[in-house]
């Protein structure tokens, strides 16, 4: 194994950097990804070495962007869009749910459109409002979407270099707050598929499942219960939202016997819920106690001065996991 230590930013970076150099028919297109680089420059360098028509540079309009790219996919192109933050993403959600989503089943299987919309989420970098959003519920909800979101930057490269070679449209949201945090990245030898589910941490007492930005909370947070309480909690790392890799979920749950859900997105009818239901529905005779879920408040994103406050930390997921030991 050769592995090199980068950024989550770097290891998306790389990954669009091979799948351009490897096939011809990918593009990067969005708001400021050629000259710029990118606001958070993912995409950097990457019009200057492949040229302006392969990394382009699109007009603010995100229903425009999404309506190329499908008609792209259709002439056998693989686009990958930047939404350049999560907020900016409505204007294009009706191409998205009515004519990405649909176009595989509404042709009966004749019509595949590989399109990758990137979309960086999530709060935590003390921006206004409409840029902290976490609207992964909304399109896991639409049948004929992936959506996955990375933890760590070998996930990352791999899983959005998976997300480009699928030919389903895949949702791929970017931590926008774990952007800049270091991991080790082998870009020789892939990793687990991106619809399986990793059992980051094992344990115990408690499984706790996240995805994207609210793993590493969950690692910090078990770390804290271990350090200052005994306590062993297992750290399920979903990283796809849809499909959802519940057989991973329930071994965790049947060994632990409690299962606590963390995510960003507020917690009324978020992806906690359908995992909630399921586990309670499929693992009832195993478990100890009622599911909890932990996550924002069904409220619009706040200013940045409160936005700590909003945010799910260590101290919530070990409040809720104090309550299901409790049981």
């Amino acid at each position: 194994m050769t592995a090199t230590r980068m950024t989550l930013v770097t290891a998306l970076n790389t990954a669009l950097r091979d799948v351009l150099a490897q096939n011809p028919r990918t593009l990067v297109m969005g708001e400021d990804v050629g000259r710029l680089g990118g606001v958070f420059r993912v995409t950097d360098g990457l019009q200057k070495d492949f040229g302006e028509s392969r990394v382009i540079d699109t007009p603010l309009a995100e229903s425009g962007i999404v309506g190329t790219a499908i008609g792209l996919a259709l002439r056998g192109y693989r686009p990958v869009v930047e939404i350049q933050f999560d907020g900016f993403v409505f204007p294009g959600y009706d191409q998205i749910v009515t004519q990405l989503a649909k176009m595989h089943a509404r042709s009966l299987g004749k019509v595949k459109l590989p399109v990758v919309i990137r979309i960086p989420y999530g709060g935590g970098i003390g921006a206004v409002e409409h840029h902290s959003e976490s609207p992964e519920a909304l399109f896991a909800h639409v049948a004929g979407l992936r959506v996955m979101s990375p933890a760590t930057p070998c996930d990352a490269y791999w899983m959005l270099r998976e997300a480009v070679a699928c030919d389903d449209p895949v949702i791929f949201f970017e931590p926008k707050r774990r952007y800049y945090e270091k991991g080790e990245v082998d870009t020789t030898t892939p990793v687990a598929p991106a619809h399986r589910a990793q059992v980051v941490r094992t344990g115990t007492d408690l499984t706790l499942a996240a995805y994207g930005p609210m793993v590493r909370t969950c690692l910090d947070a078990a770390s804290v219960a271990a350090e200052e309480e005994g306590r062993q909690l297992e750290v399920v790392d979903l990283r796809s939202v849809s499909p959802l890799d519940f057989d991973t979920l329930q071994d965790s749950v049947r060994r632990t016997g409690r299962l606590v859900v963390a995510h960003e997105a507020p917690v009324f009818f978020g992806a906690g819920a359908e995992i909630a239901a399921h586990v309670t529905e499929h693992c009832f005779y195993h478990l100890q106690a009622p599911v909890l879920r932990v996550g924002g408040y069904h409220t619009p994103y706040p200013p940045s001065r409160l936005e700590e406050e909003y945010l799910p930390g260590i101290d919530r997921v070990l409040d809720a996991v104090d309550r299901v030991l409790a049981y």
